[in-house]
């Protein structure tokens, strides 16, 4: 019961009260938890350690014995009674219907909502079960790393500032997880997955990837998956050999990820780096935002929401599909995404197409007349502009100021200005209105190296040239 719940303040913690249950007569002893909801039911639970995490927890701050009631199959053991035997589907009504023939039942609550823990696949109900697992200290002193725990190794990588994540605001995110972080269990049972390099042989059990020998068996347990993927930087540089792709490439300089996996995934990146090789695995970690769907929806099979990417580039073209993930989409956002609005962009790039198609069909010169200047000076700023955006990862106001210059200025006023001077008898002029293609390419070229380096995140946005 709660602590605080005055309906049962006459109980006091460690009270033993004898009374009848499902089976017969037992002694039941009282526990005061916070964890428990006293404005569910009447306030009052049984808990059961070995099949609910938070009973588990409840169970070992108080120092409760901890016994299984179910096996792996579902089955109820013999401290069930006269329903050991039984699948918990078929003794859960019939234990019901003795509580009412004992008279223990008060009622049904039929509005009662609880959440379950069930499989996105199969759709069966989750048991939990204790068993026996490999777990890391995140908590242990590590001498090479001078007696730091692996907790404080990831917090030091971000306060230190060796790591920057991009929203800052995500760091919160970071250290909140890392503060409240538990020792990582990083064994699974289940069927695919890197097996745990252990090997039992009677009562004794040798940690090593190759067999110790004849009659030597291997767990059977998989590694956790971010165990595996929190390898990614150093296993794909051909680590634990010291290769020069190891020594040239690690750590790289920036991470693009999505900010819903930065403990999965990001963090774990950063305790195996920092433990395997004293190092940070990347200098940035650029978080963006879920693609939803127009309602703002998390796409999914089972919703029939998917957008698939390979169609909308058959339809509309991969740089309408590059530009629908880009504008709009801030560091950190999640972004709707339907079809309408790809077709949108598709009217861009085919802007793009017919101006480039306008201003390289006409005759070159070499010089521009004073009073065009301002034509190339206008251009120069928005490469700038952009390239500057890029840098500080806002990819989205790189995006739109490249829309916003090209549909609205070079398109609405520049060419339909240049059309009468490109149709008329002045050839000086002429020639001066057809250079600034030249000199503008001659300014995004001359800015194009440090911005293609920049936009490396995200390599779609600058084509090739």
């Amino acid at each position: 019961m709660h602590p605080g719940d005055a309906r049962y303040v006459q109980y006091k913690e460690g009270q033993t009260i004898d009374l009848e249950w499902i089976n017969g007569p037992i002694t039941a002893t009282v526990i005061k938890d916070e964890a428990v909801d006293p404005e569910v039911g009447s306030g009052v639970m049984t808990i059961t350690p070995s099949h609910s995490g938070i009973d588990f927890d409840i169970a070992k701050a108080h120092g409760l014995d901890v016994e299984q009631v179910i096996d792996e199959r579902g089955i109820l053991l013999p401290i069930a009674g006269e329903f050991a035997g039984q699948h918990i589907k078929k003794a859960r009504p019939l234990i019901v219907e003795k509580l009412k023939e004992k008279g223990l039942l008060v009622k049904v609550d039929e509005d009662y909502s609880n959440t379950i823990a069930t499989n996105s696949r199969g759709g069966g109900i989750i048991e939990p079960q204790i068993k026996r697992q490999w777990f890391i200290d995140v908590n242990k002193p590590i001498r090479e790393r001078g007696e730091k725990s692996l907790k404080e190794l990831m917090r030091d990588a971000v306060e230190s500032k060796k790591i920057n994540i991009t929203p800052d605001h995500f760091e919160k995110t970071y250290y909140h997880w890392i503060n409240n972080l538990r020792d990582w269990c990083i064994s699974r049972q289940i069927w695919f997955g890197h097996r745990i390099p252990a090997w039992f042989r009677d009562n004794e059990c040798k940690v090593q990837v190759e067999s110790p020998g004849e009659d030597w068996v291997q767990d059977s347990d998989t590694l956790d998956t971010w165990f595996s993927s929190g390898l990614w930087t150093l296993s794909t540089l051909g680590w634990p050999e010291q290769t020069p792709d190891l020594q040239t490439y690690h750590p790289t300089s920036l991470l693009e990820t999505g900010y819903d996996i930065l403990f999965f995934w990001v963090a774990r990146m950063v305790l195996m780096s920092s433990f395997l090789v004293g190092q940070v695995p990347f200098t940035n970690v650029y978080l963006h935002g879920l693609v939803r769907d127009g309602q703002g929806r998390k796409m999914s099979k089972s919703l029939g929401n998917i957008i698939d990417p390979l169609d909308m580039i058959e339809k509309y073209g991969a740089d309408a599909v590059r530009l629908s993930l880009i504008m709009g989409a801030a560091p950190g956002n999640d972004l709707k995404l339907d079809e309408n609005r790809i077709r949108g962009y598709k009217n861009f790039a085919n802007k793009l197409w017919n101006i480039a198609r306008f201003v390289y069909q006409a005759k070159r010169g070499d010089s521009i007349e004073p009073e065009d200047q301002y034509v190339y000076k206008e251009a120069w700023q928005v490469t700038i502009d952009v390239a500057k955006h890029i840098e500080s990862s806002r990819l989205d106001l790189a995006a739109d100021a490249m829309y916003q210059y090209v549909w609205h200025r070079f398109a609405d006023t520049v060419l339909e200005e240049s059309k009468p001077i490109l149709n008329g008898d002045d050839e000086a002029r002429k020639l001066s209105r057809v250079v600034l293609s030249a000199r503008s390419s001659e300014a995004s070229r001359r800015y194009l190296p440090r911005c293609r380096e920049i936009s490396r995140m995200s390599p779609c946005f600058l084509p090739e040239v």
